[in-house]
């Protein structure tokens, strides 16, 4: 039976791998003296951080052992000593304490003398995406999706029997007046709005409808609420919402759904235009399948970092 590892530094290693192989490794490089040795021909030393303004306060050891996190990339997962001084600019001796230093930390493994990135190193970056809003994981989406179309990008989320937009990202020349973060609007009336209506349940949209008055904005709003209710029925089936001139002339808006990891229907992302400059079909035919791309980005990230669409005042 092969003897187990000291305990200590070197038992935590051997534990990060569960066997006696990378303590025997990693024994060896410390046993090795700490000499230096030349880089290649060719491959100049780079050293992190380069080029940035340095206050008094700088920490270089930080820098470093950071630099040797970055080291490791998809394409690289797994790096030699020699490797990982080269892609840091440090000297083999240098690179050894840092990769030493973050393996008894638990962020590094090795493993028949190469190293890589332990599950540990999600810790680094866990408390920034856990402070990250909703619009904050939603809004480089919009953005693409923005400079894709050129028109004008906003995601609403339904609070109450109107939606709020928490999100916008275009020119604004083609935006309805008034219409910024923040701003609330009948949820009947937009596309925003029917898109998250469609999603609510028969009863809760019955009851939706029997209490909201439908006032005309436009001559092309729709009031009646047999009208809406049928139209609401059709966004549901068709999974997009188009309101073309009816919360305000010259306005043209088409929206999806964002759903939650359960389906439901949450907040919704939309491209608005002026009508004069593309008919309610062209609209969807350039932008339905671009939003419903976006919805599905942000769903994901919306899963992968645990983030809810949550209406402003409840946060």
């Amino acid at each position: 039976m092969p003897e187990p590892a000291p305990p200590g530094r070197g038992g935590r290693r051997a534990a990060a791998r569960g066997g006696t192989e990378e303590w025997d490794a990693l024994s060896e490089l410390e046993a090795r003296p700490a000499t230096t040795e030349p880089e290649p021909a060719g491959q100049a030393a780079i050293e992190p951080g380069a080029g940035r303004s340095r206050g008094d306060h700088f920490v270089q050891s930080l820098e470093r052992g950071l630099a040797v996190i970055r080291a490791f990339s998809a394409d690289q997962p797994e790096l030699t000593l020699s490797d990982i001084a080269r892609r840091t600019g440090m000297t083999r001796a240098a690179a050894r304490r840092f990769v030493l230093t973050l393996v008894d930390l638990g962020y590094v493994g090795a493993e028949d003398r190469r190293f890589h990135l332990l599950p540990t190193v999600l810790e680094l970056g866990y408390t920034y995406l856990s402070l990250l809003s909703f619009p904050q994981v939603a809004t480089p989406h919009l953005t693409t999706l923005s400079d894709r179309l050129k028109e004008t990008t906003s995601i609403a989320v339904l609070d109450g029997d109107d939606v709020v937009y928490v999100a916008w990202v275009g020119p604004r020349r083609v935006v309805a007046s008034g219409i910024s973060i923040g701003t609330r609007a009948p949820a009947w009336l937009t596309s925003h709005g029917r898109a998250q209506l469609a999603g609510l349940s028969d009863e809760a949209l019955d009851a939706y409808l029997a209490r909201t008055p439908l006032v005309a904005r436009t001559a092309r709003t729709t009031t009646d609420p047999a009208v809406l209710r049928q139209r609401l029925t059709e966004v549901r089936a068709q999974g997009h919402a188009l309101v073309d001139q009816e919360l305000e002339e010259g306005v043209t808006s088409i929206a999806v759904p964002i759903r939650d990891a359960s389906g439901a229907v949450v907040a919704s992302v939309n491209v608005g235009t002026h009508a004069r400059r593309m008919s309610p079909a062209v609209l969807r035919k350039t932008s339905l399948t671009p939003l419903q791309e976006t919805a599905a980005q942000i769903e994901r990230d919306m899963a992968l970092l645990g983030v809810r669409a949550t209406p402003p005042g409840q946060l």
